[in-house]
């Protein structure tokens, strides 16, 4: 292929989408920020070299040549899987959640170079460098990650006070609001959910803490759960998006 019709590109795999009977659309997330759409021709033949390299999640050296309404995947060379060859289903539903959300987070011709390496990083402690994180731990990665990239997005949440009037006594969480309310500010806010001292320091900590710290972390999985859940809020609230693969790690 003429060299001015190609480029190279590592990528984060989001999505793959069938076309036709052999090939694949897949959705990507440049360095830079940027979302691509490429074709993978013969992704789905039995076999294909292709298919084992760009799976989703996976970290990818791509060569890619340009193409009149799609681009074309001419080359592909694996470099990071973060799930290994057999991860478990908890493993990919976690993993699933968070490209679920970047792909909601990134657009074609919009650059924005935080996205991919905060994504990278997230799937990589998700992963784990010496076995799978429990339940527990995932569902706390995935919380911290999307409230990280949408704070960066401009949704940033107010853990610290009252959203509202700024009391330090807060005992309530709102999307809507934008964070944390005190109980008297509650009683205003249609959907306002009550969340207790614990809850509050879990808040602070997703926003303060690196993955690798909160993969380490002393939390039970009930209260793990509860922050994933309002981490869901959040984003829906403020993308205006429905997360499937976030809906599914929570059972909804």
């Amino acid at each position: 292929m003429a060299a001015g019709r190609t480029y190279r590109e590592r990528v984060l795999v989001l999505d793959k989408t069938k076309l036709r009977e052999t090939d694949l659309i897949y959705t990507l997330l440049a360095r830079d920020g940027r979302q691509i759409r490429a074709v993978g021709k013969g992704a789905r033949k039995p076999g294909s070299r292709l298919a084992a390299r760009c799976e989703v999640g996976c970290t990818v050296d791509m060569l890619i040549a340009r193409g009149r309404s799609l681009d074309v995947v001419a080359e592909a060379t694996l470099v990071c899987a973060p799930f290994g060859a057999a991860p478990e289903l908890d493993v990919l539903s976690a993993g699933a959640a968070i490209v679920d959300v970047a792909r909601a987070c990134c657009f074609e011709d919009a650059e924005d170079p935080f996205v991919f390496p905060i994504t990278e990083r997230a799937l990589a402690v998700l992963g784990g460098s010496d076995g799978a994180l429990d339940g527990a731990h995932l569902d706390l990665v995935v919380a911290a990650y999307v409230f990280k990239l949408l704070a960066h997005l401009g949704y940033y949440p107010d853990f610290s006070a009252c959203v509202l009037c700024g009391d330090a006594d807060v005992s309530y969480f709102s999307a809507t609001a934008g964070g944390l309310v005190c109980a008297s500010c509650a009683s205003t806010v249609a959907g306002a959910e009550e969340v207790d001292a614990t809850l509050v320091g879990w808040f602070r900590a997703l926003m303060s803490l690196r993955f690798d710290d909160l993969a380490g972390a002393n939390i039970d999985a009930p209260t793990a759960a509860l922050l994933l859940a309002f981490s869901h809020a959040w984003a829906a609230t403020h993308l205006d998006v429905r997360l499937r693969a976030l809906e599914f790690l929570l059972g909804v």
